[in-house]
């Protein structure tokens, strides 16, 4: 059994979960317009260009988390999954999940996005497991900071090594399919590297390595 990993913001699905979740909070008028906009903005702006603060990030994504009641979240979380999820989970996303499938292979989704946002998503598509950004919970209720390594860049493959030593997985014949230059660290750790819609950057590195290239979307 080969370990098939996949990044999930614009690999799986065709749009960003943490840009949009907080972009979905200004719609239900949980947080403040202009100064959550402008700040999700320029933060998945950040992520881009590769000089994203991630721990200035995860304060400011996590704070909302820790106003609101888990009945509450979860009444939420499912509206964002019925109108701003499932409409990007494409059907080559499927299919590729499901050819890793009949070939026995263990599918595990690998995302700085935090848990809380897209355990549901890797839910839905049916994958193993899911390794995330975890938010920190005291009592029952998040507290809006962010517990352990964020699994962002290096931290990604802190996390995975975590991973492999608990659940006795290895990286023999692995594969991770990722769009973003973010994820150059644990590309260049597996066995079959995969770049999908990638970013420039990424594109460049993976033409000149003779990385497989592929669009799902």
């Amino acid at each position: 059994m080969s370990l098939a990993i996949f990044d999930l913001d614009n690999t799986l699905i065709s749009g960003d979960s943490d840009y949009l979740w907080g972009e979905f909070l200004v719609e239900q008028n949980i947080v403040e317009e202009k100064y959550y906009r402008e700040k999700n903005q320029r933060f998945y702006d950040d992520y881009k260009a590769g000089t994203l603060d991630i721990f200035a990030f995860l304060a400011f994504s996590l704070a909302p988390l820790a106003r609101l009641s888990m009945d509450q979240l979860s009444q939420l979380h499912a509206q964002f999954m019925r109108e701003k999820i499932i409409p990007l989970m494409s059907a080559n996303s499927f299919d590729l999940l499901n050819t890793h499938k009949n070939n026995n292979d263990y599918l595990l989704i690998i995302t700085a996005t935090n848990r809380f946002v897209t355990q549901p998503i890797a839910k839905k598509f049916g994958v193993h497991d899911i390794i995330a950004t975890e938010p920190e919970m005291i009592n029952g209720r998040y507290t809006g900071q962010v517990s352990g390594t964020p699994c962002f860049k290096e931290g990604k493959v802190k996390r995975l090594q975590e991973w492999l030593i608990k659940t006795k997985h290895n990286l023999d014949g692995s594969w991770f399919y990722s769009d973003s230059h973010n994820d150059l660290p644990l590309l260049e750790l597996v066995s079959n590297p995969v770049v999908v819609n990638a970013d420039d950057i990424l594109l460049q590195h993976a033409q000149s390595k003779g990385w497989k290239i592929m669009d799902l979307y």
